[in-house]
């Protein structure tokens, strides 16, 4: 290809990288047919088994989000649900391969069709469990990347992820993909330069049979295919400039968040599940600003005391700074057997708070466990998905009445600040109407999509989901606006928080209180104390 080819999509994982394309879609070995049925069936089983024991190698080196990804994909192999079509289809003649291929292509195809980038998100999951399988049924290797190599393809499996080697650099270009997807999440946390939905928003689909030495600008979600010297060189630059902003900002980690004319922001962490914690310094922010509970919703309904422990662990490790645990966040993105409930539009149905409202046999133990926890730190709950104050006080008045349980079962307990997420527009309107709640913090992932009608996750539409249009920043300033009035602290939990392009907006609209992945942190310090501008309530 002789002139310089650029395509746009969505950075998922900020970075660069320039190195040689490695084909993610190359044709796998082909299959050798078993003389007889029952050794066909043998063949799928032995493959099932070498795909576990792989995955299960894997778990061994991997922790968090990688290892749960991996115990999920274990799960799904040991169901008879997944594999019984499969031999079924072995039983009435189809050879091991076609069998399994068949059966998962099934399940595949119901999560890509899905009208949510999640379930579409997890495609790639059931995509590499097929492909796993397939290889040990071919005894096909795999090629491995060379070293720096931009993986190309449709998507990207998080055992292919998990099983390269990033320390030499590379990076990830998809045509399809999501920022909601279980190897973005893990490029995040590694620093690996990924953009995503290069077949949707860029000039065309990204062709096959790619090869040579491409630029990977996962700052700003481009690629260029076959560069130009002088794109080269402009492409070096930035990757310089950027990588010097990366080293600057590990000089503000230890110490507090403060704008150019002097300004304090406290600079908190989002974290998923409490071994998060366990990788940070907490002298390195101001406490947890969200603590996701969903975490514990996983295969079973989880125990008391199993998310007592939980709380405790984080409450303990952050000592006498908040910690903003946010009730089970259930249903929308994130789905939960025997909890959640199957819907035509998730994101506008029985999900968060309204979920727990519906279940308060499951959102009582909850509570409890809360309110043990509560006496080993500072603790503060918040209510995710409120729309109507009544909500509110339903959900505070369980609190009081698990609250008087506990206290005559002579059970240590306390009750903690009771706040809600601001992320309906309903509340973002008249924040007013919930003045009775402690503390507000602004959900601008959710914020966003609702006032923009347009999800952060779908490709052709990401342009429009800009936590900076004016729109957003309008509700968000009204918010802090009226906070400061009434008293009522206001911080921002959602993605924009960590996202140095949108700080200084957020500063202007009045915001002195944002919380961010903890990978975020020192990007998100230098980029307060760059900001020179007065930064001023609304």
């Amino acid at each position: 290809m002789s002139e310089p080819l650029r395509l746009q999509g969505i950075s998922a994982s900020a970075g660069y990288a320039e190195g040689p394309l490695f084909d993610l879609d190359r044709i796998a070995i082909a299959y050798a047919c078993k003389e007889n049925t029952a050794d066909e069936k043998a063949a799928l089983e032995t493959a099932i088994d070498i795909a576990t024991g792989r995955l299960a190698a894997l778990i061994k080196i991997a922790d968090g989000d990688a290892a749960d990804i991996l115990e999920f994909q274990i799960a799904m192999l040991g169901d008879d649900a997944l594999s019984g079509p499969a031999f079924a289809a072995i039983a009435s003649g189809h050879p091991a391969d076609a069998a399994w291929r068949q059966a998962l292509d099934v399940e595949i195809a119901g999560y890509e069709t899905s009208d949510q980038d999640y379930f579409r998100a997890r495609a790639a999951d059931i995509r590499d469990i097929r492909d796993q399988v397939l290889r040990a049924l071919t005894e096909d290797g795999g090629v491995q990347a060379p070293a720096g190599a931009i993986l190309y393809g449709e998507d990207i499996a998080p055992t292919r992820f998990l099983e390269t080697d990033w320390s030499g650099g590379g990076g990830i270009a998809l045509k399809a993909g999501s920022t909601a997807s279980h190897v973005a999440m893990l490029a995040r946390s590694r620093g690996v330069p990924m953009v995503v939905g290069l077949g949707v928003v860029g000039l065309g689909n990204l062709p096959a049979n790619l090869a040579g030495i491409a630029l990977l600008d996962a700052e700003h979600g481009g690629i260029v295919l076959s560069p130009s010297k002088a794109e080269i060189d402009a492409f070096r630059q930035s990757s310089s400039s950027f990588a010097a902003r990366r080293d600057r900002a590990g000089i503000f980690l230890a110490r507090p968040a403060v704008t150019k004319t002097g300004t304090a922001v406290r600079v908190q962490v989002n974290i998923a599940d409490p071994s998060d914690v366990d990788g940070i310094d907490i002298a390195t922010c101001d406490g947890v600003g969200l603590m996701r509970t969903e975490f514990l919703f996983g295969k079973t309904l989880p125990d008391e005391e199993t998310q007592y422990r939980a709380y405790r662990k984080v409450l303990e490790w952050a000592g006498d700074k908040p910690v903003t645990i946010r009730t089970v966040d259930a249903g929308g993105d994130k789905p939960v057997p025997g909890f959640t409930v199957a819907e035509g539009n998730p994101f506008l149905g029985l999900r968060g708070i309204r979920l727990s409202l519906a279940r308060p046999e499951v959102f009582r133990v909850q509570i409890r466990a809360l309110l043990r926890a509560a006496v080993h730190g500072s603790l503060k709950v918040m209510f995710p998905m409120i729309a109507v104050v009544e909500e509110y006080r339903q959900a505070a008045a369980m609190f009081a009445e698990e609250q008087a349980v506990l206290a005559a079962r002579g059970i240590p307990q306390k009750m903690p600040p009771l706040g809600i997420m601001v992320e309906v527009p309903s509340v973002a309107i008249v924040p007013e109407a919930f003045a009775e709640a402690a503390f507000f913090s602004i959900g601008s992932n959710d914020l966003t999509q609702y006032v923009m009608a347009a999800a952060r996750d779908n490709a052709a539409v990401a342009h429009l989901n800009s936590v900076r249009h004016p729109a957003v920043l309008r509700l968000v300033a009204a918010v802090t606006a009226f906070g400061l009035r009434a008293e009522i602290p206001v911080s921002l939990c959602g993605d924009a928080g960590g996202d140095p392009a949108s700080i200084p907006s957020l500063l202007e609209a009045g915001l002195r209180d944002l919380s961010v992945a903890p990978a975020q942190l020192a990007m998100a310090k230098a980029a307060i104390a760059d900001v020179s501008i007065q930064a001023r309530p609304a």
